[in-house]
């Protein structure tokens, strides 16, 4: 299980509810969307394009590998 959100300080960020969640397929098609694991925060983040459609886009691909994602959007603050 995933969550799929965007954060204020960390971009999109992709978490997975526990080290079960993740696989060699998981990983490589995070790596492929650019995201990186952050130890910090022990999900996936990455600071480009964290709109809407991205979220959309990645809660998607993790659907399709066959895991639940649950997924958040609300409009970052502008600054």
């Amino acid at each position: 299980m995933f969550l799929v959100a965007p954060d204020p300080a960390h971009g999109l960020v992709a978490a997975p509810r526990s080290s079960d969640d993740l696989n060699s397929a998981t990983e490589q098609s995070l790596a492929a969307q650019e995201f990186v694991w952050n130890d910090e925060i022990e999900a996936y983040t990455r600071e480009a394009d964290h709109g809407p459609a991205a979220m959309d886009d990645t809660a998607g691909m993790l659907r399709d590998l066959g895991h639940y994602a649950f997924s958040s959007y609300r409009p970052l603050p502008r600054r």
